[in-house]
């Protein structure tokens, strides 16, 4: 059954994580949707002026697809200062008999098994290339990984609409790009050799300071919310497990609103995607947002 993962890469009794991760005998076995924990590096090294996440997660899968747990995946690693990784299951391979959370699900535990390989050398893009190569589940994902040094070095590497956000000082100062062959249709990793590989990921950089917030998530999140709105909600939380919690559910009740003029919608109308003449006429427009699952991470730079 899909159910969704959250891996540790080295040790799952770790003492500063809580894990949930997917009972492979048990279909019915979910794992909680909210949950934190802090990646010190204190833990790793005595120096003082190293900083690491401190994250919290949360989950809500699509209102069709709650029994099964949705088709997103991801990971949060204490490996260096932290890594962090977000894959969206393609729903289309449903209509082909697939189980489309199988390959993200898969490509995150091959990636959280391999941050910490000497060929991928602190590299996303690298540990894409590995974690890909190594899945053998049939499907597809869009997805991103960002990999934090010490040092506060953030290095990412996104294929398609999984997206980062970084927020200093109450304001949004860095965004990834979204990668699509045409609206709807995102770059995607692929069992198939029609999809993209590790070489087409976009690549990107920064210098964190501590007390910067990162906001990962799938398109759940960015389809439903816009970034004023990010901004403005993890203000108002003091813990990064509720300023997940917060966002995930507001993408919830923005998805479910049939009147609310979404990212989504916005777009969808900029690329030329409305409702039929009869109804402009009426005055009607393409509205709403987009029913999918949400799966959102937010880091705090802390230093150690």
């Amino acid at each position: 059954m899909a159910i969704p993962v959250f891996w540790d890469s080295f040790s799952l009794s770790h003492p500063l994580f809580h894990l949930s991760v997917r009972n492979l005998s048990n279909g019915n076995s979910i794992p909680r949707k909210n949950k934190w924990l802090c990646l010190a590096s204190s833990q790793l090294s005595p120096v003082g002026s190293e900083v690491s996440f401190c994250v919290g997660t949360h989950l809500i899968p699509h209102p069709n697809k709650i029994e099964r747990g949705g088709e997103d995946a991801f990971f949060v690693s204490k490996y260096n200062g932290g890594v962090i990784a977000v894959a969206d299951g393609v729903s289309g391979w449903a209509e082909q008999n697939v189980d489309p959370s199988l390959f993200p699900q898969e490509l995150m535990a091959n990636a959280s098994c391999l941050v910490g390989d000497e060929e991928v050398n602190d590299d996303p893009k690298i540990l894409l290339r590995k974690a890909h190569a190594a899945t053998s589940s049939t499907g597809s994902a869009t997805v991103i990984v960002a990999m934090l040094e010490r040092n506060g070095l953030l290095k990412i590497a996104n294929v398609g609409d999984c997206g980062l956000r970084v927020v200093r000082g109450g304001q949004m100062i860095f965004s990834t790009p979204t990668q699509e062959h045409y609206f709807d249709c995102p770059y995607q990793l692929s069992s198939e050799m029609v999809g993209q590989t590790y070489l087409d990921a976009m690549v990107s950089s920064m210098e964190l300071m501590e007390g910067d917030t990162i906001v990962m998530g799938s398109d759940g999140l960015f389809d439903n919310v816009f970034d004023n709105e990010i901004v403005s909600t993890i203000a108002r939380y003091d813990s990064v497990a509720e300023a997940a919690k917060a966002l995930a559910n507001l993408a919830r009740t923005h998805a479910m609103d049939s009147e609310f003029e979404s990212p989504y919608a916005l777009e969808a109308r900029s690329k030329g995607i409305d409702v039929p003449f009869w109804k402009k006429i009426l005055g009607m427009k393409l509205a709403g947002g987009k029913l999918d699952d949400i799966t959102v991470i937010v880091g705090q730079v802390v230093r150690s």
